[in-house]
């Protein structure tokens, strides 16, 4: 197989004009979110009925919605409200030797403040898939001068449930049952319900960044593209091992990382078995 991975040549570098979005504004959290009701299916209902023995699996974010509004008296700074949808799955032992599984649905939501300078323009584009030929020529899309809210994160953590009774109940309910939409409902297999007696909660530690971004004309250092002389190489199903052969050993995943290679100064705390990572702070 071909070393040459270069793909631009030797061609003369230029400046050209490029049209992008800027980060304006951003941030980064690391939330914890205590005691969040769990929306239950019907199967997940009769089973903390009958069982306390329950652990929780994995959770994972489906969906997310995000407002943005101007901050009143601070121009410039607006609003963000995200509502995440994160999808549980738990395990419960009904009786000896027999593990059920269920799912469920919480929701959480953040706010937060950030910089998003101020846009007095209205922009147009034109509509994709569009011809000249017996189209209307002056349809357009257009949008407003808000900025754009863009919510990076990972699949939370689940730091803790527990079944509690609606006199302990003191979990964070930011919306009720009809407000999951379709979509979410659909991830998990069963109904919703929203219970009145013994109700699941857990909480979650969700590592996330935000920011907020605008459109842009930036000038950029470029070089042209050229053809690149490496050849495309496909697999014959004569000989197999040969591409197999040519392929790099994956050295790395078989060396754990070290700690000089976290870039840690003192000794990395004790960590969970199983858990990845360097341990640093």
């Amino acid at each position: 197989m071909s070393d040459n991975r270069n793909c631009l040549g030797n061609h003369p570098k230029d400046n050209i004009c490029i049209d992008t979005y800027r980060v304006l504004d951003s941030c980064r959290d690391k939330d914890c979110f205590e005691n969040v009701k769990v929306y239950l299916t019907d199967v997940g209902d009769e089973i903390i009925d009958r069982t306390t023995t329950i652990r929780a699996k994995c959770a994972k974010i489906v969906s997310a919605y995000i407002d943005i509004n101007d901050v009143p008296f601070n121009r410039g700074f607006y609003q963000l409200n995200i509502k995440m949808f994160i999808k549980l799955t738990f395990e419960a032992c009904i009786s000896p030797n027999n593990i059920q599984e269920f799912e469920g649905v919480a929701v959480v939501e953040k706010k937060v403040i950030l910089f998003g300078s101020e846009g007095n323009v209205k922009v147009f584009k034109s509509e994709t898939g569009k011809s000249g030929f017996c189209s209307n020529a002056c349809e357009v899309n257009s949008s407003n001068s808000s900025p754009i809210a863009v919510v990076e994160t990972v699949d939370p953590v689940i730091l803790n449930w527990k079944i509690v009774e609606p006199r302990e109940c003191a979990c964070i309910c930011c919306c009720c049952i009809e407000d999951v939409p379709e979509k979410v409902v659909n991830t998990v297999n069963g109904c919703l319900h929203d219970r009145n007696d013994r109700i699941l909660v857990v909480s979650l530690g969700l590592f996330s960044v935000v920011k907020i971004e605008r459109p842009a004309q930036l000038i950029v250092s470029a070089t042209e593209y050229n053809i690149p002389d490496k050849e495309c190489v496909v697999a014959s199903e004569d000989d197999p091992c040969t591409l197999f052969k040519a392929m790099a050993f994956p050295i790395n995943e078989f060396s754990p990382p070290t700690l000089g290679s976290c870039g840690c100064s003192v000794p990395p705390p004790k960590r969970e078995p199983g858990r990845g990572g360097c341990g640093c702070n």
